[in-house]
């Protein structure tokens, strides 16, 4: 008896814990599965024991929400719903009744209040009782009406989602990859509840209905699906349901079932509720269910496989993460082989060794995860190098969380901006490898320096095999890479990534030098701050760079593997030089300014910000403008030209 009631203590302590992780730190120490699995040992041993401690997170509802925002008590408080796995537990709480079944959205549920069919009010679900108020956050979800016809008084739920694709989209933008959101549902709760409401709108939040709560005057018929219809021509996007009943529950549970790897929205299960409104509020609550409604969570496919090895990956901040990779098996209709085990203590708690028998799954029927260890031999060879550039690794406590870290500063993987400036349009022009992609190749040990992109057909089989790529996607990035060997020599110059080297002064310094990488490679300070445009600064970070012989012989290798073309306007002739121009306002004979800007300086030109005692021309169409570049262009008796007489020096060649 002592040991279950130690035993019940100690799953309510780990239980929070993961909880608090999850919801308020974005951390993730145990798969959903393992929480499960606790979560249903702990509610065993308390109805065994007929013991329920004050602080188990199976009576209590939500932890206290932790932010600036304001805060506000529910009307009525938002209990959570009981579940099941089992279809013929939904069948038994079905019985002669009929019910609505629709998605468990996998977001933040917010409570919206309308008044006079304008939005009053829209309030955080919380802790259940207590809930922050987010209402200029609302105002800017996607597809959330702000006016409605209905004049009266409405009170609706629903839950605030982000797709996968707008997860993926957004996380790629965020450069500290250990700040990057683990789930679109951490993501959707740090946006929902931003203080400025600009961020909100850029995260694209979509809304969908799910429960009427109030609406005095309108006439449901005593039905949920009329409610729902109801909110749909005031509006709403409503979530997907239908109406079921015990004969049709299993058709409907496997219709959503096949859906739910179409749908770009997260859910983690079903909803089941009466749609006779007066019989299920007749039923009335637990101390923490509504007696009228089951959350149906999908009985996780399971598959046993043997554990090959732990691929660590590298990323952009030094940590690295633990991928296990597994004979290969079907799981909810596709191949898998390699599951994410996200950190050193996770790997700990499932005591992970090669050669194990595993359970995988997949959470939410999506993303591969492993569920148990059966033989568990426990974590071996933890690399003491980094797998990317050998350096020495160590492992750091984070969050209670233990992870592997690269302690080394030159390391490639954590140098990804050097290589997403090599591939960019300015650069070396390499479509198809986005920052994530790079990313991806760098940790796998593709390229480790900017000549293993053009070599990438090594490891053709094994790119083609990555999530997201495929025969087609892969020869369209080989075709990039290949056309991409065709450039400049500024280009060239401009790729490495010298410090303070732009492609204007890439372009000023290859011409001052005739394209000849040996005489710029021995160039000295005093040579290049003769040249126009070439401060003292950038002549230092130069000569600085080509000092280094690592990186003369990454030039003389990258140059191999390139053609190098005459810059265009190479032989025109040069009416700009030693001249400093200005442009400004919109364009009318070009694409934009960047297109004047690069016929400027191949004419021997050069393009600055602001006006100064130094600016030729400043170009604006508007030349009458009262702007401050057109007022301090005036007082310092510059020129002021429009795009046709611009137009007019290119083709007299006169300035």
């Amino acid at each position: 008896m002592e040991a279950k009631k130690k035993r019940m203590q100690e799953l309510v302590e780990l239980l929070n814990r993961a909880r608090r992780a999850y919801e308020q730190e974005d951390t993730e120490i145990m798969s959903n599965y393992e929480y499960d699995r606790l979560y249903d040992e702990l509610e065993g041993l308390e109805r065994e024991l007929g013991t329920t401690l004050a602080s188990s997170p199976t009576v209590n509802v939500g932890y206290e929400v932790l932010s600036e925002l304001p805060k506000e008590r529910h009307e009525k408080p938002m209990l959570s719903l009981d579940k099941t796995k089992d279809v013929e537990q939904l069948k038994s709480f079905l019985g002669e009744q009929k019910a609505v079944i629709s998605w468990k959205m996998d977001g933040l549920t917010i409570v919206l209040t309308y008044q006079n069919g304008r939005l009053q009010k829209a309030v955080t679900r919380g802790n259940g009782e207590v809930g922050e108020v987010i209402t200029n956050n609302a105002k800017v979800f996607r597809n959330l009406p702000l006016q409605i016809p209905y004049q009266g008084e409405l009170i609706l739920r629903g839950e605030a989602v982000i797709g996968y694709k707008d997860f993926e989209r957004i996380n790629e933008q965020i450069e500290d990859v250990d700040a990057r959101y683990k789930n679109p549902r951490n993501l959707c709760s740090g946006s929902v509840r931003q203080l400025n409401n600009e961020i909100t709108a850029r995260r694209n939040v979509k809304f969908f209905a799910f429960t009427l709560v109030k609406a005095d005057g309108a006439e449901f018929e005593n039905s949920r699906m009329q409610q729902l219809n109801w909110l749909e021509k005031q509006g709403f996007e409503v979530v997907e349901h239908h109406l079921t009943d015990r004969a049709s529950i299993e058709e409907e549970v496997a219709w959503f079932s096949e859906q739910i790897v179409r749908n770009d929205f997260p859910s983690d299960g079903l909803v089941l509720v009466y749609d006779d409104i007066a019989y299920g509020q007749s039923l009335g609550t637990t101390a923490k269910f509504p007696r009228d409604s089951y959350a149906f969570k999908w009985a996780d496919e399971i598959r046993e496989t043997t554990l090959l090895e732990i691929e660590w990956s590298p990323s952009r901040t030094g940590l690295i993460n633990p991928v296990a990779i597994f004979e290969p098996v079907e799981l909810e209709g596709t191949t898998v082989s390699r599951a994410s085990v996200h950190n050193i203590s996770i790997m700990e708690d499932l005591e992970l060794g090669i050669g194990d028998a595993i359970q995988v799954y997949k959470a939410n029927m999506i993303i591969p995860q492993i569920a148990e260890n059966l033989t568990r031999s426990g974590v071996k060879d933890i690399p003491q190098v980094c797998p990317v550039c050998g350096g020495a690794t160590k492992i750091q406590m984070e969050n209670e969380t233990k992870t592997l870290y690269c302690t080394n500063p030159e390391c490639q993987a954590k140098h990804l901006k050097s290589f997403a400036l090599f591939v960019s349009r300015d650069a070396m022009n390499i479509e198809g490898l986005s920052e994530a992609t790079l990313e991806k190749f760098i940790g796998e040990g593709f390229i480790r320096d900017f000549t293993d992109i053009y070599h990438l057909d090594r490891y053709a089989e094994t790119i083609k095999t990555l999530e997201g790529f495929g025969e087609k996607s892969y020869a369209k990035l080989v075709s990039s890479v290949e056309n991409s060997r065709s450039t400049t020599m500024p280009k060239v110059i401009y790729s490495l990534g010298i410090a303070n080297i732009g492609l204007s002064n890439a372009k000023m310094i290859c011409r001052a030098f005739d394209n000849d990488p040996k005489r710029m490679m021995q160039a000295t300070v005093e040579e290049l701050v003769d040249i126009q445009g070439v401060g003292e600064v950038i002549a230092r970070t130069f000569v600085d760079y080509f000092s280094d012989e690592t990186h003369r012989d990454l030039f003389k290798r990258l140059l191999e593997e390139v053609k190098l073309q005459k810059e265009e306007g190479e032989e025109s002739a040069q009416i700009f030089e030693n001249m400093n121009f200005v442009i400004t306002g919109s364009v009318e004979h070009f694409a934009n300014r960047r297109e004047v800007k690069e016929i400027i300086e191949s004419r021997g030109g050069k393009v600055t910000g602001s006006v100064t005692g130094k600016t030729n021309y400043l170009i604006n169409n508007d030349v009458q403008s009262a702007s401050s570049k057109n007022k301090k262009a005036k007082e310092l008796n510059v020129p002021i030209i429009s795009e046709a007489q611009f137009l007019e020096m290119l083709e007299t060649g006169t300035v």
